[in-house]
């Protein structure tokens, strides 16, 4: 039995030159396990709250709350626990905030916290993370599928365009190095011919291209333009994914794309993004429509779920009994995973659970607002959930991501690539005869 001893928080920074809360879990027979919390900018309005100081430091945003949360009131009651007992103490940290956002502990101590207990855990047994995580839950461990932000938009980007993510996948490589290979090429292309065209701004958050365009779809042409460029056939080899987000542009059934100075209905929004399935090779969609809009993502789902993957990001918010409801109405056929969503690993594993009942996809996601962390490299593979999402192909905090997935897979057991089986369902899989795998 290894029991914990100490709980130590510290503050951190992130990609964006915020503070966070990085915390250490120290055991009885001298391992050590760390993990910190990233931070959203695009958040769903049930997601865990970060507990932030407020006041005019640091624009608001220092952690000495929740610093103060970690040491003085989650520490007490953990030490002592079993390390290996995840759920019992995720369930002890929950106790101590029943709010439903985590807001008097604040969701940033209570994942890092959590985190750092599975990792404490795994070190303890001599076990790399996802082997932890993959003997822990029963899962077979699998190589994810990237999937990678080219272009950024909407919170990320200074919302220069409406649409958060412009993203491509390969589903069509073989390995994940050959993924890295074809997501290089198209990145530089798309930024050569925006620089050629005038049209770029910089770099995005989560390290895509800044763009200047002048339209939205605009960016879908520029993005089926780069993988041409890199010399692949747009729909073969490499698909396009988007990040809606429409929940930052729309309330009530009412959307307005601010660059194009257009207001819409959902029926209306649905008619575009279907315009847009229908010209562009796009696989997977995530939020199309608002959080509140339940009406909108049934019948966009309704209408697509057969052809593409539909991911509930804010509208699920990693919560497992909103993967249950989505699923009884039929809305989404997916789920994205953030642990810092839900606030512990425990409601997370829940989410993907739910997820996986109902048959649906499951992609492991980060933050726009990230760090050297990399537990996400390992849940995604523990768990086979065949996809990750991590940002774009620069800034060290999306590489160190990528990068652990490439040493993951170099250890034995860790499973095969995903590959195009996390699109087995789409009209990617249907035309290269996945799904009859799936």
């Amino acid at each position: 039995m290894s029991i914990i001893t100490k709980v130590k928080s510290r503050r951190v920074w992130d990609s964006r030159g915020n503070p966070t809360v990085e915390v250490d879990i120290s055991l009885s027979d001298g391992s050590l396990g760390r993990a910190i919390a990233p931070a959203g900018a695009s958040r769903g309005t049930r997601e865990a709250i970060d507990l932030r100081d407020g006041g005019s430091a640091l624009s608001g945003k220092n952690v000495a709350r929740a610093l103060a949360a970690v040491d003085e009131v989650i520490a007490p009651a953990l030490v002592g626990r079993d390390v290996r007992d995840q759920q019992g103490i995720d369930d002890a940290i929950l106790a101590l905030d029943p709010s439903p956002l985590k807001e008097n502990l604040g969701g940033n101590a209570t994942v890092a916290t959590s985190l750092a207990v599975l990792h404490a855990a795994a070190s303890s047994a001599r076990l790399p993370l996802w082997r932890y995580v993959a003997e822990m839950e029963g899962t077979t461990p699998a190589i994810p599928l990237p999937e990678i932000q080219i272009f950024g938009g909407g919170a990320h980007a200074g919302r220069r365009v409406d649409i958060q993510d412009f993203m491509i996948m390969v589903p069509g490589a073989s390995s994940f190095d050959e993924v890295m290979e074809v997501t290089n090429e198209v990145y530089f292309a798309a930024g050569s011919i925006m620089a050629q065209k005038g049209k770029m701004a910089g770099v995005a958050d989560e390290g895509g291209w800044w763009p200047v365009f002048d339209s939205n779809e605009e960016a879908l042409e520029t993005l089926v333009a780069a993988i041409e460029k890199a010399g692949e056939t747009p729909g073969d080899r490499v698909v396009i994914s988007l990040d809606v987000a429409a929940s930052e542009f729309g309330k009530d059934g009412r959307y307005r794309l601010a660059l194009e100075d257009r207001e819409m209905d959902s029926g209306q929004l649905i008619d575009m993004l279907g315009g847009w399935l229908d010209a562009y090779p796009i696989a997977s969609i995530e939020d199309p429509v608002g959080e509140d809009d339940t009406t909108g993502m049934v019948e966009f789902t309704r209408r697509f779920g057969e052809r593409v993957q539909i991911i509930g990001d804010d509208y699920l918010v990693t919560n497992a009994a909103l993967v249950e409801q989505a699923a009884a109405s039929g809305a989404c056929n997916a789920v994205l995973v953030k642990v810092n969503q839900a606030g512990t690993v425990s409601e997370s594993l829940a989410t993907f659970r739910a997820a996986r009942k109902h048959g649906w996809g499951a992609i492991v996601s980060a933050r726009s607002g990230e760090t050297e962390d990399v537990s996400i490299a390992h849940l995604a593979t523990a768990l086979g959930a065949g996809q990750l999402k991590v940002g774009s192909f620069t800034r060290s905090e999306r590489m160190v991501k990528w990068n652990e997935c490439l040493r993951i897979q170099d250890e034995p057991g860790s499973g095969s690539f995903a590959g195009g089986a996390a699109l087995a369902r789409t009209w990617w899989g249907r035309k290269n005869g996945k799904e009859t795998a799936a």
